[in-house]
């Protein structure tokens, strides 16, 4: 289910809790909306608020930091990508093969990462073009101690852009815990049922208890799109990676 269609979703329990209150104002005995009782439900109220600020607060904040984690990778891939193709260039002419290999490589990165729903590094092709690439720079016969240098720090370049690659795989694939997200959800709806249990119906109480709505099911979107950076809304740029191949060759 996509990022948007949960925050719907979320949007809908959370006002229609504040609705549901403000449906059971009527129904409630009289002496249970005194003074003294409103006190006691705004007190447990409180509680379940600053508990469910301080999750929410964690989520946004695990989430952030998730999507930077998976930027600074993507930087890092193209940094690999840029520092191998210029070791390759300084080997010699016997490179060239495995230049354009890289060049195959890095093209099929950006048309997997956010082209496609998954990515998978452990497809056919995305494998194929890797383990020919390592194959390639392996195959170099080194002639003096300058190829020799170049071809060990090639290698060691190529097995980190695999092995970053693989991280960027796998870390896209976590995500907000249903049962975490489930209960802060229901956190939230309770606190503005009771709001509107004791405030009275009219369109200003409506629209400001639906903005609220509306800005809890936004954090909840901003949450969960984080969380899936290389498509959606909020997504990785993949504006080193692009930079990098329009370097490689030269």
């Amino acid at each position: 289910m996509s990022a948007l269609a949960i925050s719907a979703i979320v949007f809908a329990c959370v006002f229609g809790g504040a609705l549901l209150g403000m449906l059971f104002r009527a129904a409630v005995p009289q002496h249970h909306l005194s003074g003294e009782s409103k006190d006691v439900v705004k007190l447990g109220m409180g509680l379940v608020a600053t508990l469910a600020a301080m999750v929410l607060g964690l989520l946004i904040v695990s989430a952030k930091g998730s999507f930077d984690v998976q930027s600074r990778e993507l930087t890092e891939l193209a940094a690999n990508v840029v520092l191998l193709d210029r070791l390759l260039a300084h080997y010699g002419s016997e490179s060239g093969p495995a230049r354009e290999l890289l060049r195959g490589a890095v093209g099929s990165i950006l048309e997997t990462m956010w082209a496609e729903s998954t990515g998978d590094p452990g497809s056919g092709s995305q494998l194929a073009r890797h383990e020919a690439l390592f194959d390639a720079i392996e195959k170099l016969s080194p002639k003096d101690d300058t190829q020799r240098s170049i071809h060990a720090q090639a290698l060691r370049a190529v097995i980190d852009m695999g092995r970053t690659r693989w991280l960027m795989y796998e870390q896209r694939t976590t995500s907000v815990s249903p049962p975490l997200l489930l209960v802060v959800v229901l956190w939230l709806t309770v606190i503005l049922a009771s709001f509107g249990l004791y405030t009275p119906v009219n369109a200003t109480v409506v629209g400001s208890l639906a903005v609220s709505a509306l800005a809890v099911s936004g954090a909840i979107f901003l949450i969960l799109e984080m969380h899936a950076p290389y498509s959606g809304v909020i997504q990785v740029s993949s504006g080193p990676l692009r930079a990098a191949l329009a370097h490689l060759g030269q």
